[in-house]
C-alpha cells in the first residue's frame, strides 16, 4: 500500500460506475428504510461537520465478539470525516432507530475485523480491497489498515 493510505478514498472512476454505485446504494437504502435489511444492512446517518445537516448512506455493521463496528471499505469518505467530528450518529432499519457513539480504532486493532468484514461481505466490497481477501495474513491486513477506517459503536440508552 502506498504512503497515502491514510488519505485513501475510492470513488467509481467512470460515469457508468458512478451511476451504478448511486443506483445500488439508493436501492439498498430504500429497502433498508422500509425495513428490509440485506445481510444486516442499515442506513447510517451522521451530522455533517460543516452544515450540521444529517447525511445518510447504507452500511454493513459488523458484529464481532459481541461488539459492533462500522468499516469504511472506500476509505476516507465524507461519512467517515463527519463521524470523526460528530462522534456518533444513528443506524436505521425500517422504523427502528439506534443512536450511538463511535470510537475510531487504531490500525493495530483492525486486522481481525477486516478479515471478518471480508469474510461476510467480500462479494459486495471486495473490489475496494485491491485483491486482499479474508485469508490474507495478519501482516497484510495490518499493512492496509490505515486505508480502512473502522469505528466501534456503542448504542446510546434513550
Amino acid at each position: 500500500m502506498s504512503d497515502n493510505s491514510s488519505t485513501r478514498y475510492v470513488t467509481p472512476t467512470t460515469p457508468m460506475g458512478r451511476r451504478i454505485g448511486r443506483w445500488s446504494n439508493g436501492l439498498v437504502a430504500a429497502l433498508t428504510r422500509r425495513g428490509i435489511s440485506l445481510k444486516g444492512s442499515r442506513v447510517l446517518s451522521v451530522q455533517g461537520r460543516k452544515t450540521g445537516e444529517w447525511r445518510s448512506t447504507p452500511v454493513n455493521p459488523l458484529t464481532y465478539e459481541g461488539e459492533t463496528y462500522i468499516v469504511s471499505p472506500r476509505g476516507q469518505t465524507q461519512w467517515v470525516r463527519n463521524m470523526r467530528v460528530a462522534g456518533g450518529g444513528e443506524l436505521r432499519v425500517g422504523r427502528r432507530v439506534e443512536s450511538f457513539t463511535a470510537t475510531e480504532l487504531p490500525d493495530e486493532q483492525k486486522p481481525p475485523l477486516l478479515r471478518e468484514y471480508l469474510r461476510r461481505w467480500k462479494f459486495e466490497v471486495g473490489m475496494f480491497f485491491e485483491g486482499v481477501g479474508p485469508d490474507a495474513p495478519d501482516s497484510k491486513l495490518l499493512e492496509i489498515a490505515p486505508g480502512y477506517p473502522v469505528f466501534q459503536i456503542t448504542t446510546r440508552q434513550k
